[in-house]
Parts: C-alpha cells; sequence; structure tokens
C-alpha cells in the first residue's frame, strides 16, 4: 500500500512535472507473472525513474546502509528506498551474493517484477561495466525471462557525487524478454552463468549505446583511485559481444 501510494502521489506527479522521461518498449513487459527487468546503472536517479514509469511495483535489492542509517537523514533515506520498492539486502561477508540471490528468487517466486543491476553498482564514469553473475543464476533458477532495460540521460542529470539531479532529457529503454530456458538446470555451471550474464549485458548495451569495459565496475573505480584520476593507462576495452559457448562445447539441457 506504502509502495503505490508513494508511487502515485509522490512520485510519478513529481517526475513527469520535472523531468518528463521518455518510455520506449513499454510493451516488452508482461502484465503478469514474474520478470527479471536487468538495467545499467549510472545514477542514483536510476532508483526512483524506472518505477515511475512502469504500473507495476518492481521489487530492487539495496545494500542495507539505505535502510540503517540515524536521525532524519536515516529516516528519510529509509522511507524513500521503502517508497520505490527497494529490498535490503546485507552485502558484507562471504555469503553476501548468495543472500542476494535468495532474496531476489524469493520475490520472482511470488510473480512479481525484479529489479536488478548486473554491474553491482553505479558507473563511474558512464560506461558499461561487466556484469555480475547473480542475475543469471536468479534467470535459470526461476525460468523467468529477462528484460534488459537502458537508462539514458540519467549520468549527466546526476552522475556520482552530485546530489541535486539537473534538468536534462531522460529515456528509459526497455528491450525484448530474453529466455533462458535452454541453459535450465545448469545454474551451478560457471561456464553458462557467465555466457548468461554476458548476452544479458550485450543486450543493454544494444540499447544503451554506451562504452563497454570488460572489467568489473568496482575494480576500475578502486584502481582510479589509486592511481589518481590522470594516472595510469585507460580501463581495457573489450568486444562486448556476449562469450556464449559454442555449440560444440556447449552442455546439453538436462
Amino acid at each position: 500500500m506504502f509502495y503505490f501510494a508513494f508511487r502515485c502521489v509522490v512520485l510519478v506527479p513529481f517526475l513527469r512535472w520535472l523531468f518528463r522521461p521518455r518510455v520506449e518498449g513499454i510493451e516488452h513487459l508482461p502484465s503478469t507473472g514474474a520478470a527479471i527487468i536487468a538495467g545499467n546503472h549510472l545514477s542514483f536517479a536510476d532508483h526512483f525513474m524506472m518505477p515511475a514509469v512502469v504500473k507495476r511495483r518492481i521489487s530492487f535489492l539495496a545494500k542495507m546502509e539505505y535502510f540503517t542509517g540515524r536521525g532524519f537523514k536515516g529516516w528519510f533515506s529509509a522511507t524513500f528506498f521503502r517508497g520505490v520498492g527497494a529490498i535490503p539486502v546485507d552485502r558484507s561477508g562471504k555469503e553476501a551474493a548468495q543472500a542476494a540471490v535468495d532474496t531476489g528468487l524469493e520475490v520472482l517466486s511470488q510473480g512479481e517484477l525484479l529489479g536488478i543491476y548486473p554491474e553491482g553498482t553505479r558507473s563511474h564514469d558512464g560506461r558499461l561495466y561487466k556484469g555480475r553473475v547473480g542475475v543469471a543464476a536468479m534467470a535459470l533458477e526461476s525460468g523467468a525471462p529477462v528484460i534488459p532495460c537502458a537508462m539514458i540521460g540519467t549520468f549527466e542529470a546526476q552522475p556520482a557525487g552530485r546530489r541535486l539531479p539537473r534538468l536534462v532529457p531522460i529515456t528509459i529503454r526497455f528491450g525484448e524478454p530474453l529466455d533462458f530456458s535452454r541453459y535450465a538446470g545448469m545454474q551451478d555451471q560457471r561456464a553458462v552463468l557467465r555466457a548468461v550474464t554476458d548476452e544479458i549485458m550485450y543486450a543493454i548495451l544494444k540499447l544503451s549505446e554506451q562504452e563497454y569495459v570488460d572489467t568489473y565496475a568496482t575494480d576500475a573505480r578502486a584502481a582510479l583511485k589509486a592511481v589518481g584520476p590522470t594516472a595510469g593507462p585507460p580501463a581495457p576495452k573489450h568486444d562486448p559481444r556476449p562469450r556464449l559457448l559454442p555449440d560444440a562445447n556447449r552442455p546439453a539441457a538436462a
């Protein structure tokens, strides 16, 4: 109830009045049933732009710190993220990745939409980074389709470190659903998870037209911090086409 009240009374009217986001491919979202919306992550603004344009509830996995702050700022953060459908996930410790997958599977088992950013964190420079395989594990375990999504313009509106967004044109573009039923029962095979994740990232890339970097965003950010913003070689580039398993080496479906 709180989600829909916050969305209808606060979020949607405010964003439509202020940003007037353009939406493309909304017909690719199912009207019922479970599905994973996998998008690029350019800005804090992504958290409220996507829920504002999708009529169905979207549950996002968000770090626990957004819900545990103190004082008015902590209360406001927790209220906001609950209002946009975020679910707190503890990202500390060795079991963090599995906890996130389990939480996502619980959402999908209830026939709901799950929103996820496969890069794992915001891009610090506007490029698209290598995806984490958790999205593939959820897709194969649940059997849910994956709808790629591209946020365009949110980096220019509110890059990391900027508190208030700029008023710039924003487009939210959804692609055709990706079906991975051919890999059913193979979620324990690392090569399959990597292939599925690469296919998802390539679909996002085609929609967003970003430059792709074959490095995890967290690693690229750590390397940049270590050498300074003007030192060191540029991050490695990569042919963004997914590294799918050759037919001869692809495991047979169970």
